[in-house]
């Protein structure tokens, strides 16, 4: 019969509801809706849905966090038209605020609580403290279930990420914990009229790079003189440096301007992070 391991997956399927064939653990549990989906009873996107929401206890929230080197912050002595400028260029709705340093966070600014100042008080008396919401902070070890849930219990969508020491190591959104379930989530802002922005000002002398910009491109907008003879590619370039795949947080120089990895997968390197000051000689 054509549909028999069909008919089988169903008696399996049969048996759990029973309680009689009741999968041991999560592997069995996967195993079983592997099955389901090759024999076309589960879609695809259902089965990785579903993955996803089953091991995402798995992981930690140092996983898929976002690094300090890549947060984008806002600096509470900055004047208006800067902190705005900041805002606007990251395409971001939440921002920590710092004082002196990342380790001076004052709070939590939401792009939407500045508008709604501007449509009732336009520019007058504006005071940066008074739109301050208070920020959550996790530790790196903490389950991703486990923050979610915290999240939800919190009313929040962004939490501050400390390591043992107490040291602010990045910043954790519910955004990313959710990608780990439903696949990556597109924006407005990673939906712009043409490709994504492949450089990014974080600040003003900080940028995340794409490795996937054009060596051109970069030499262009930095007014570098990387080699463009046999790569074509700042990834290609920073991997043939160092002469293996780079892992997040290797350090690399190239015509004394320093990368690092802020992110990488077993096969290439995929963001890279640069201080650089545009204004100064090169």
């Amino acid at each position: 019969m054509s549909n028999t391991p069909s008919k089988g997956l169903l008696e399996r399927f049969m048996g759990m509801l029973s309680g009689s064939d009741e999968p041991k653990n999560r592997a069995e549990l996967i195993d079983i809706l592997e099955d389901a989906e090759k024999n076309r009873l589960l879609k695809h996107d259902a089965m990785e849905m579903i993955r996803g929401a089953i091991t995402v206890a798995d992981r930690r929230v140092e996983d898929v966090m976002i690094t300090r080197s890549q947060m984008v912050t806002l600096e509470m002595d900055k004047p208006l038209p800067e902190l705005l400028n900041v805002m606007i260029e990251s395409g971001h709705s939440r921002f920590p605020v710092i004082g002196k340093d990342i380790e001076d966070v004052r709070g939590l600014l939401l792009a939407k609580d500045v508008l709604r100042y501007f449509v009732l008080h336009e520019h007058e008396g504006f005071d940066l403290h008074t739109l301050l919401r208070p920020v959550v902070t996790v530790p790196e070890s903490k389950r991703l279930d486990m923050a979610l849930k915290e999240f939800r219990a919190n009313h929040t969508h962004m939490a501050l990420v400390a390591d043992e020491h107490g040291v602010i190591s990045g910043l954790l959104t519910i955004e990313d914990i959710l990608e780990q379930i439903v696949g990556n989530i597109e924006d407005e802002h990673d939906l712009e009229d043409d490709e994504p922005e492949k450089i990014r000002q974080a600040s003003t002398s900080h940028y995340i790079v794409d490795a996937l910009t054009e060596i051109e491109d970069f030499n262009t907008y930095f007014d570098a003189e990387l080699p463009t003879d046999e790569f074509d590619t700042i990834g290609g370039l920073v991997t043939h440096r160092l002469g293996h795949v780079p892992q997040k947080g290797e350090h690399c120089t190239l015509k004394g301007l320093k990368f690092q990895v802020i992110n990488a997968d077993e096969r290439r390197v995929l963001q890279l992070s640069l201080h650089h000051n545009r204004d100064s000689e090169n």
